[in-house]
C-alpha cells in the first residue's frame, strides 16, 4: 500500500490525500511533522519535506505537484484532475501559481512568528509578505467572482486548481486570521465551503498547529 508522508494540515500534504481518495486510491497516512519527524521523513525523502508518497514497489515521489501529476496519470486523462491541454490548463496552472505564491508567503509569516521572539520580528519583512499573499488572494477572490456555467473555477468540473486554492485558503485562514479584515474574500470563502462540504475534503480536514522544531 502507498504511504502518505505530511500532517494533513499542510496545504501540500491535504491535496494528494483529497486526490487520492476521489480516485479511490487507498493508502497508509503516515502523520509526521517535518520538525519532530526529521530524520524519519528524511529516510524516504532526502530533503525532509512534505509531502511525500513512497509507492508500493519503494520508490518515493516528492514535491505536491509531481505527486499529483503522477496521480492522474495513473488515472487517465478522463479522470485526472489536471486539464490536459489548451486555455483550461492555462487557465489552471496560473490559479494554481497564485494560490501556491499565496501559500509560500503565509508560510513565510508563520515561520517568522514561530521560530523568532516577538521582539526579534522583522516587521517590514513581515508586512511585504502580507501584502503578497493579500494581493494573490485578491486575484483568486476576482476569479471567484466571474460568472461561470459550472460553479467551479476552471471548465465544468472540480480541478486541481478548486482543490489547491480550497486546501491553501482554509490553511491562510486558520493559520492567519489576525491579518483578515471581516467581510474579506466573500466569493472565495463561498467557493472554498462548497469545496469542504465533499467528502473526500472533510475527510482531510485538521486544525492547523503552529510549527515547531
Amino acid at each position: 500500500m502507498m504511504k502518505l508522508i505530511g500532517m494533513l494540515d499542510s496545504p501540500f500534504v491535504r491535496p494528494v490525500a483529497i486526490s487520492m481518495k476521489l480516485f479511490g486510491m487507498p493508502f497508509e497516512h503516515l502523520n509526521w511533522s517535518v520538525g519532530k519527524d526529521f530524520e524519519r521523513i528524511r529516510e524516504y525523502n532526502p530533503l525532509g519535506r512534505v509531502p511525500t508518497l513512497v509507492l508500493d514497489e519503494g520508490e518515493s515521489l516528492m514535491e505536491s505537484s509531481a505527486i499529483l501529476d503522477y496521480l492522474d496519470e495513473r488515472v487517465g486523462p478522463e479522470r485526472a484532475l489536471l486539464p490536459r491541454s489548451g486555455p483550461e490548463r492555462r487557465a489552471a496552472l496560473r490559479i494554481i501559481a497564485i494560490a501556491t505564491g499565496a501559500a509560500e508567503k503565509g508560510r513565510d509569516q508563520m515561520y517568522e512568528r514561530a521560530f523568532r521572539p516577538e521582539e526579534k520580528w522583522h516587521e517590514p519583512w513581515l508586512e511585504r509578505c502580507r501584502m503578497q499573499m493579500h494581493g494573490a488572494l485578491a486575484e483568486l477572490e476576482r476569479l471567484a467572482a466571474q460568472k461561470r456555467a459550472t460553479p467551479w473555477l476552471v471548465g465544468g468540473w472540480m480541478t486541481r486548481a478548486d482543490m489547491m486554492v480550497a486546501c491553501i485558503f482554509t490553511l491562510l485562514n486558520d493559520a492567519l486570521a489576525s491579518t483578515f479584515k471581516r467581510g474579506d474574500y466573500a466569493e472565495l470563502r463561498a467557493h472554498v465551503a462548497r469545496c469542504e462540504e465533499l467528502p473526500e475534503f472533510k475527510a482531510t480536514r485538521t486544525a492547523w498547529a503552529a510549527p515547531s522544531n
